[in-house]
């Protein structure tokens, strides 16, 4: 993974990236690197449109009203650090969109953003990420399927957190990797309901006198997700509220770049140690499944070419309802209607606007109709 080094308020120094990656980065962004900074300050020092991705997790600005006990009489470990706490929601309300705008000038046109939050500040960054001209593609709610009771009983069981996921502008072209999303949930398309456990056990990390190492740690599957969601090997992802460094665990061992800020030394030594210890997955695990638009295009007249289909060959649709005779150039041709393409004629049988001739068009193979796709992903497989 490489040395992992600390960087305080210097200048950033000239980071060289991993030779097996072909991204290329700006020469000065400090790769695999902890920056111990306010968040503001040191994005200040960051090149334009540097980042690929931005995963967030800030103050909750919870306004916790004294300790809180369990039934038994014993004080919850809450979220009571300096760090957490501002005068007003005002003050909040500037903070937030101080980082979001150094945030937004950081990111790539292409890129995306995350924040993460409960009801206490989640609503309040929403309005701020829309007012700094980000555009809102989701929110998932992350249910925890272990969350902690509410002791008092007097309200519901807090259960949830709610992240935000946001492209640049309103017109960007940001990735997300669909077909990935759809592997990962049993070829079933990924909902914005992701039910996970809460960090615990021996994921919990623990400072030396066996206490949480940070209050608010989040768990490996949870940023597992979203940067397999929108990121490929050798982007740059920057968490500005880096704690204890679960994005830069991950992105180690996805094979992303990364750069971490965080301001409170304790977290920065417990962050290098585990990130240290992260050996990336090997690189033939990384081989996800591609996007439909980054697979290689097939005419459909190779499949002619290749003899899959001989011309004077009909194909129908599903249902039998409509006829078309494949021609020698990759054309068909139905009764009354001139060649085209097995889109154009697709459409042109069903008076659609456009249509996929190759789900749409079917040829009988052993006594079955089966999708001429069936041919286009047989050649993909025989010369990948």
């Amino acid at each position: 993974m490489g040395v992992l080094k600390r960087i305080e308020t210097a200048p950033l120094p000239l980071i060289p990236a991993r030779p097996k990656l072909v991204v290329s980065v700006p020469h000065d962004l400090p790769v695999n690197q902890i920056i111990q900074d306010d968040c503001i300050a040191a994005m200040a020092r960051l090149p334009d449109r540097s980042v690929d991705m931005i995963f967030a997790d800030p103050p909750y600005n919870l306004q916790l009203g004294g300790d809180l006990y369990r039934p038994e009489g014993g004080r919850v470990d809450a979220v009571d650090d300096h760090w957490d706490k501002f005068e007003t929601f005002a003050a909040y309300d500037r903070f937030t969109r101080d980082w979001l705008r150094e945030a937004r000038r950081i990111l790539k046109d292409d890129g995306s953003i995350w924040v993460i939050g409960s009801y206490h500040n989640i609503f309040r960054v929403g309005a701020a990420l829309q007012d700094e001209g980000y555009w809102i593609l989701n929110d998932i709610v992350w249910r925890k399927a272990n969350p902690m009771p509410n002791f008092k009983g007097t309200r519901f069981t807090n259960a949830h957190e709610t992240m935000i996921w946001c492209a640049k502008s309103e017109k960007a072209r940001y990735r997300f990797n669909y077909r990935v999303m759809k592997a990962l949930n049993d070829d079933l398309q990924m909902r914005s309901d992701w039910s996970l456990p809460i960090c615990s056990g021996a994921e919990r990390l623990k400072d030396d006198d066996g206490h949480k190492a940070h209050p608010t740690q989040k768990p490996e599957a949870l940023l597992y997700r979203v940067l397999l969601a929108c990121t490929q090997p050798g982007d740059v992802v920057l968490d500005p509220f880096f704690g204890t460094g679960t994005t830069g665990a991950v992105a180690a061992r996805l094979r992303r770049r990364w750069i971490g800020i965080e301001r409170e030394s304790a977290y920065v030594k417990v962050a290098e140690a585990r990130i240290a210890s992260t050996l990336p997955l090997d690189e033939s695990a990384m081989v996800l499944m591609p996007e439909k638009r980054a697979a290689p295009r097939v005419a459909f007249g190779v499949i002619v070419e290749l003899g899959h289909l001989a011309p004077g060959c009909v194909l129908t649709d599903a249902k039998r309802r409509w006829r078309a005779e494949v021609r020698a150039d990759g054309t068909l041709l139905t009764e009354g209607a001139a060649a085209g393409s097995i889109h154009k004629i697709g459409a042109a049988v069903q008076g659609a606007p456009s249509c996929n001739g190759w789900t749409f068009w079917h040829y009988e193979e052993a006594g079955v109709l089966l999708p001429i796709d069936t041919l286009r992903q047989r050649h993909l497989a025989a010369t990948a």
